[in-house]
């Protein structure tokens, strides 16, 4: 592991330390070394921090570290923070996201481009098949495809996608080095070597319950979009269907025969608002995502909405940085940000190193 790395997952383990407080430290500091190297006075101007958790900054690796870092050695495992160029950017669209990730395998550029596909662990063989299908079709379009590692409907979306060559990050509910359900630790490995496992809870975190809701939160916010393929009412499907409300980010739902309760919770989604899912077009149409020439092929023309066009009208061949962006709009940077990645993923504007923009060739 790399120095930095070993910072994080000591910053993580101490005493009292919470993704909030580590969230403040980042932002202060905007470096873990500096953060390591600053007297109690400048470590205590943050807010959250007090001289306990100074003290145990200063006491630096025990033994549940040692082991915990021998464990990130031998399976492979990066820490990032959203400081740095490897943080999945999605996830900066939004003030919740966890500060720091636990990696195994690779989250990429092209991963900004994803669609959650999530359901019910008890899933029939129909709406298995759906999951498969709808993860397999959608990879050739070049989207990656996140979910949970669950049992059912998870499990199809990642076989799916891994059947087509086609990328998928399977978001944890515990420590990275935990495969939870046990007899997905073969698709864990897969999904690791094709795409990317990851996990904002500290190594060895056993899988509690209470951790999936937090956990979903973030299948959510790698998402440009959340299927929901079968779910019952009282599913924690609807959870995560909830945090991309809140977001902002499309809800889609496919339809069951009624009076099964493998889909109750996605015939309410639909009654509610969500957008029924019936051919994968009713996903690339809804999203606006022409990715290749395929999409092309099948008409589906390219439209801008009236934010999308109120950033074109800054960002033109001359690069401009995110802050003017903002600046000359009067609108937040996290919103600007999400309207920017989608007009990157219609290949209408590209992002230049130092936060700039400028419009494609």
């Amino acid at each position: 592991m790399e120095e930095k790395e070993i910072k994080y997952l000591l910053l993580y383990s101490l005493p009292k330390m919470t993704e909030r407080k580590i969230r403040n430290l980042l932002n202060y500091f905007k470096d873990i070394d500096k953060i390591f190297q600053a007297d109690k006075e400048e470590i205590l101007k943050v807010d959250g921090i007090d001289e306990e958790i100074y003290n145990f900054l200063k006491e630096g690796i025990d033994k549940e570290i040692e082991e915990k870092i021998k464990i990130a050695e031998k399976l492979k495992v990066k820490i990032v923070s959203f400081l740095d160029k490897e943080y999945p950017r999605n996830l900066l669209r939004f003030s919740d996201f966890p500060p720091l990730l636990f990696i195994r395998g690779e989250i990429k550029e092209e991963d900004s481009l994803a669609l959650a596909i999530i359901g019910t662990r008890k899933a029939g063989e129909y709406s298995q098949m759906v999951a498969y299908r709808l993860a397999k079709e959608l990879s050739s379009y070049g989207i990656t495809i996140v979910s949970g590692l669950a049992r059912g409907i998870d499990s199809s979306a990642h076989k799916g996608a891994i059947e087509n060559d086609g990328r998928t990050i399977a978001v944890l509910g515990c420590g990275i080095d935990i495969c939870y359900p046990p007899e997905n630790k073969r698709l864990m490995e897969e999904i690791a070597e094709k795409g990317a496992v990851i996990s904002e809870f500290n190594i060895s975190t056993p899988p509690e319950s209470y951790n999936f809701p937090q956990r979903n939160r973030i299948i959510a916010g790698l998402s440009l979009g959340v299927i929901a393929v079968a779910c019952s009412i009282a599913s924690g499907v609807l959870n995560t269907c909830e945090w991309a409300i809140n977001y902002g980010i499309e809800v889609f739902a496919c339809p069951g025969p009624l009076f099964k309760k493998e889909y109750e919770g996605t015939n309410k989604l639909i009654k509610d608002g969500a957008k029924i899912v019936t051919k994968i077009e009713d996903i690339l149409e809804e999203l606006s995502i022409p990715l290749k020439k395929e999409l092309k092929e099948m008409g589906i023309e390219i439209e801008l909405n009236k934010e999308e066009k109120e950033i074109l009208a800054v960002v033109n061949e001359n690069p401009i940085y995110i802050d003017e962006i903002a600046e000359k709009l009067n609108r937040p940077i996290n919103e600007i940000l999400e309207i920017l990645l989608m007009l990157e993923m219609k290949g209408i504007v590209k992002e230049l190193p130092g936060k700039r923009y400028m419009k494609s060739v």
